[in-house]
C-alpha cells in the first residue's frame, strides 16, 4: 500500500457519503458475521479447488478453539494462526489491483494477503470467537520501516483491541508477531481507525473520538457486503 492513498481516501469521503445512503448503511450495520462453513467449503472448492480446503478447515478448528478461551487468549490464538498460515503478498500480485480489500474467504482461498487483508480476517475471526465489535478497530497507520537502507514510512493497517472504551489498545500486526500495547509500537503513527459502527480520527478512546458514519468508507462497505454473500452472515 502506498502512503499517498491515505490522504486520497480521506479526500474522497464526502463523495462516498453521497453515493451510499442511509438504507445501505443500515444494511451493513445489520451484519452479524456468523460463519456458514458448509457454504464456505462449497465456494472454496468451486473457486480455488480441493487443495485449499485444508486451510479453511484448520481455520474453522482454530476458531472453535478460540471461542472456548479467555478474551486475551482469543487475541493470541487468532493472531498467531493467521500470521503463521497466511503468506504476505501485494494486491497487484494476488488480484491484479493496486489496492483491493479481500474477504476472509478470498484470503483463505489464496493463502496470501497484504496488510489490510491480515487485519480484516483477524477482525472477522475475533468477532466470530465472541469478541465485541466495540472492542475492535482496524487502524490505518504510517509504519516506519528500516530494511537495511534509510528508514522510510509505509502505509500500513493493523487491528487494535480495546479491553474497555478508554483503554490503551493492543496491536495485532503481521509485521510484528507479538501483540503489544500501542505505546510500545513507536514504529506506528496512527492516522484513522474504524469498525462496522464508526470511523475515528486516530485511535483515541470514546471521550476523544471524531465519530462519523461508516458511509465514509465505501471500500469497507463493499467488503462487508461481499463477505455476507459468501456466508459470513
Amino acid at each position: 500500500m502506498n502512503i499517498g492513498r491515505i490522504p486520497l481516501l480521506l479526500t474522497h469521503w464526502p463523495r462516498q457519503i453521497r453515493l451510499f445512503g442511509g438504507i445501505f448503511v443500515a444494511a451493513v450495520l445489520s451484519l452479524s458475521w456468523a460463519f456458514d462453513f458448509p457454504f464456505l467449503e462449497k465456494q472454496i472448492l468451486a473457486r480455488y479447488g480441493q487443495a485449499r480446503l485444508g486451510l479453511l478447515r484448520e481455520w474453522q478448528a482454530s476458531l472453535a478453539d478460540a471461542r472456548k478461551s479467555a478474551e486475551l487468549e482469543k487475541l493470541r490464538k487468532v493472531n498467531d494462526f493467521i500470521n503463521r498460515h497466511v503468506e504476505f503478498d501485494e494486491d497487484l500480485s494476488i488480484y491484479n489491483y493496486s489496492d483491493y480489500w479481500a474477504t476472509p474467504l478470498e484470503t483463505v482461498g489464496n493463502g496470501r494477503a497484504d496488510c489490510e487483508d491480515f487485519a480484516i480476517i483477524k477482525y472477522f475471526s475475533l468477532k466470530d470467537s465472541g469478541v465485541a465489535i466495540s472492542k475492535l478497530r482496524l487502524v490505518y497507520v504510517k509504519a516506519r520501516l528500516d530494511d537495511g537502507g534509510a528508514p522510510r514510512l509505509q502505509a500500513h493497517m493493523v487491528l487494535a483491541y480495546y479491553a474497555t472504551p478508554n483503554a490503551e489498545p493492543l496491536v495485532l500486526d503481521n509485521l510484528v508477531a507479538e501483540i503489544l500495547p500501542a505505546s510500545q509500537r513507536k514504529d506506528l503513527q496512527p492516522v484513522f481507525s474504524f469498525n462496522s459502527e464508526a470511523v475515528w480520527n486516530g485511535v483515541a478512546g470514546n471521550s476523544a473520538k471524531g465519530k462519523a458514519g461508516i458511509g465514509q468508507l465505501s471500500r469497507w462497505q463493499d467488503l462487508l457486503l461481499r463477505a455476507r454473500k459468501e456466508g459470513f452472515d
